[in-house]
């Protein structure tokens, strides 16, 4: 008997339905919240750094599926090695053999950190940073796990427990019993580590809500102090890996860092199949799985299967052979400067911030009274409606995807696929002015504020 699927007939048919859908049997909320903020656009397709409506619109994707799309959407090579390894027929996930593209890709990953020596593949960021924690705790025997406040680094428990937000949190606990300390506060860090219980600090080289990264030096400060107290040092690469801010990896901008395990994922996926990867020393992969007995003590029913470690491969190659770092590192600094001379036009804009292609522009109190007055209203209500204000209009005016860096910030992170050039700062750059220009103008932008106002104050 011949089973018939046709995916095109279906999206066809019900590819209308997709807020409905999505509002009966998954997140209820999220279609509320993209109807609330005008976000509920229907896409159909997308390549490279740009989507397209049904009417043929473009829109600049400067978001990059929270940094999964590094590479952009349907990059052709990443695509052909998909078809490639579909059409090999492998003897994949047999659970009882050695396949080689496994060894391949971590053979290729692990010549970006030659410190390190072995690799585990899971699923997800999230999964990397579980794995982290878990090998951490089990090379150092100690049980505890420092953080840096304001971190993100997933959303499972364990994960969910090093996170430096109490949203995040709120209503899971008990989580495990892990510690937050000031990013870049040496002192603190020490304070904990005297105790002798700290397995590892886990840290984003450049924090992804607000875009913040440590002071010059501390990364190797910091792995000194715990190395001295036997504790290891975890870089959570997920989202500022792969060429993100300008060199392969972002604990790379201080020289003399070399952490004892990496985490990355994300961007490794080509934008299709989940992958995730925790980069470790040798001594610590030998400690975790010590003994025959302990062959699959950590394991993942997915991990190393041969659809993501095409793409993973695939994405690595067109890394080297396209120079995506080198263009995310001058693009980055192009894009940055162009807006950090905005900064004396115009009183709403505070700071602009960031390394290679991951940007924070952040907003602050205006000198003037009229200003000042709106300002004063919109932070009464709630804190981040200013920068939300300015998500609208790029995205309704003028086509442009954004985001807010986190809950409660006045700060827009900009992380687009590593392959933009000067025509999409170009772009951003005309538009964001434009709506900074009506912002200080007092237009249209205000009467939107005061409708996310009404909003804040009714979900209180």
């Amino acid at each position: 008997m011949t089973t018939e699927f046709d995916l095109g007939r279906l999206l066809s048919e019900r590819g209308a339905e997709r807020y409905e859908l999505h509002a009966r049997h998954l997140n209820h909320q999220l279609p509320r919240m993209l109807r609330t903020i005008g976000f509920d656009k229907v896409y159909q397709r997308a390549e490279g750094a740009y989507f397209w409506d049904a009417d043929g619109n473009d829109y600049l994707d400067m978001l990059s599926g929270f940094g999964v799309m590094g590479l952009g959407r349907h990059h052709p090579v990443v695509r052909k090695a998909l078809h490639d390894v579909l059409d090999a027929q492998l003897a994949d996930l047999t659970r009882f053999d050695c396949q080689p593209l496994p060894g391949l890709l971590a053979e290729r990953l692990l010549t970006h950190s030659p410190h390190l020596e072995r690799v585990f593949f899971g699923n997800s960021g999230t999964e990397a940073v579980e794995t982290a924690l878990k090998f951490a705790r089990r090379a150092t025997g100690k049980p505890r796990i420092l953080y840096c406040e304001h971190a993100f680094h997933g959303l499972t428990t364990g994960s969910l427990s090093v996170n430096g937000e109490d949203g995040f949190r709120t209503g899971f606990a008990p989580l495990l019993p892990d510690t937050a300390v000031p990013l870049g506060d040496l002192d603190a860090l020490e304070r904990e580590l005297r105790k002798g219980d700290v397995a590892a600090l886990i840290v984003e080289p450049v924090q992804g809500k607000g875009v913040h990264e440590a002071p010059p030096g501390h990364l190797r400060a910091a792995q000194e102090l715990l190395h001295r107290h036997k504790a290891l040092l975890i870089a959570d690469e997920v989202q500022t890996g792969l060429g993100r801010t300008g060199d392969f990896y972002a604990y790379q901008h201080e020289d003399g860092v070399e952490p004892d395990l990496v985490c990355v994922a994300k961007a490794l996926s080509g934008g299709y199949v989940p992958v995730g990867a925790t980069l470790g020393k040798d001594w610590i992969f030998k400690k975790v799985y010590s003994s025959i007995d302990r062959v699959l003590v950590h394991s993942a029913s997915f991990g190393s299967n041969a659809q993501a470690m095409a793409a993973g491969l695939a994405v690595l190659s067109v890394m080297e052979n396209e120079q995506i770092v080198a263009n995310a590192r001058a693009t980055g600094e192009l894009l940055k400067s162009r807006l950090a001379a905005l900064k004396d036009r115009y009183e709403l804009l505070a700071d602009v911030r960031g390394r290679g292609l991951m940007i924070g522009i952040e907003f602050g109190r205006p000198t003037s009274l009229r200003l000042r007055g709106r300002w004063t209203m919109l932070q009464a209500a709630r804190k981040g409606l200013f920068a939300q204000m300015v998500v609208v209009p790029l995205l309704q005016r003028h086509r442009i995807l954004t985001q807010v860096s986190g809950d409660h910030l006045e700060v827009i992170k900009l992380i687009p696929p590593l392959i933009v050039g000067e025509a999409e700062v170009d772009r951003f750059v005309d538009a964001f002015t434009a709506v900074m220009d009506d912002a200080h103008g007092g237009g249209l932008m205000w009467d939107f504020g005061k409708t996310l106002v009404k909003q804040a104050v009714a979900n209180r």
